[in-house]
């Protein structure tokens, strides 16, 4: 499973309240069944995290490292189509040599198919997927080992069906609600070139900055308290787009090749017409520690993100190691977005947002 090694995508919850003292029991009312009952509908339900198999949910399946560490499965089976249809070509041939009929009605055709399906659907594997989560019931912070906006949707409302609770996605919206008691409507627009469209598209207007602040600011320094200095680069690929969330096409274009892209002069030209960062690949160092993967502004999630190298062998508590560092990376991207809307709201903004034109008027391109 993807926490446990290698690189994973990842999406950053908030848990509105502690799960009840009998959560383990309510993930158990919620499991997936045996995979024997499982036809034509989808199954869904909680299993173990370790073994995507392991429907008993209980400490020692749900559990590790201190945390909770289960995932959503989904299994189904469907007949393929090619045999399928070579079935139904089949049965409508004999149904009308015997019943001596030149064609086949729509509704015949029908049941015709239906009952290629139910004699065959067993025959057939089951396909299994499973997205992943970890709790830190400590915490009350929630990774969800997807970014895809319907794996999303599934598992908040299956989450909301087991707890009667919503995890709350950690975004922009999110710390500016909680943390400044203000709303995205409230900020000034970054407007990095002469082209303003007055529209505030918060995820993107950070993730710019953050270019901009790792390039002008010692390399992105920035102390986190009890963890130390950290640093953050923007590398490429650079996604750009115009502040509608909903442009495509020509609204927004990518750039790849290595670290030359944030020398391009397309890389100027995007700035200076006005669009902003939508996606980028980053850095986040802390001496020897690297935090590495891809920032998708407007989901506010994170993709293909490799951890630092750890230190622990054994696997359980390689995993609490691991964790302990997924904590650490929202912790440190915290601290650099409190800080940038900080920057944008204090009576110093004007003077800021001038040296980011600068900063874009005088880059140096290839």
């Amino acid at each position: 499973m993807p926490f446990e090694h290698g690189s994973f995508a990842v999406t950053i919850f908030s848990l509105p309240e502690a799960l009840p003292e009998n959560y383990l029991e309510l993930f158990s009312k919620f499991k997936a069944g045996g995979l024997d009952s499982v036809k034509d509908e989808p199954q869904i339900g909680w299993a173990s995290g370790q073994d995507i198999l392991e429907t008993e949910i209980n400490e020692g399946t749900a559990i590790c490292g201190g945390m909770l560490y289960l995932g959503l499965r989904k299994v189904e089976r469907k007949v393929p189509a090619p045999f399928l249809n070579a079935v139904c070509k089949h049965a409508e041939a004999v149904y009308k040599r015997e019943n001596h009929v030149p064609s086949i009605s729509s509704k015949e055709k029908k049941e015709i198919k239906e009952k290629a399906i139910e004699e065959n659907i067993m025959k057939v594997a089951p396909a299994i997927s499973s997205v992943p989560m970890v709790i830190d019931l400590k915490g009350k912070l929630l990774y969800l080992g997807a970014n895809s906006p319907a794996q999303i949707d599934l598992f908040l409302g299956h989450f909301h069906t087991t707890f009667n609770m919503e995890p709350e996605q950690i975004t922009p919206d999110w710390y500016l609600a909680n943390e400044f008691k203000v709303t995205a409507e409230d900020l000034p627009n970054v407007v990095f070139s002469a082209h303003n469209d007055g529209k505030v598209t918060t995820g993107r207007d950070f993730l710019t900055w953050l270019w901009y602040f790792s390039e002008q600011e010692n390399g992105g320094t920035l102390k986190v308290a009890q963890y130390g200095e950290f640093g953050f680069q923007v590398e490429s690929p650079l996604t750009f787009a115009v502040a509608t969330k909903e442009a495509s096409g020509a609204a927004e274009n990518t750039l790849k090749n290595g670290n030359s892209p944030l020398r391009a002069a397309e890389a100027k030209a995007a700035l200076t017409v006005g669009k902003k960062l939508r996606k980028a690949k980053f850095i986040l160092e802390r001496g020897e520690d690297i935090w590495s993967g891809a920032f998708d502004a407007d989901r506010f999630s994170f993709s293909g993100l490799m951890l630092p190298e750890g230190e622990e062998m054994e696997p359980e508590s390689r995993f609490e190691e691991r964790i302990r560092n997924l904590y650490i990376f929202n912790t440190a991207l915290g601290v650099y977005f409190r800080l940038f809307v900080k920057t944008l709201m204090s009576d110093k903004w004007g003077d800021e947002e001038e040296k980011i034109r600068q900063w874009v008027d005088s880059r140096e391109t290839m």
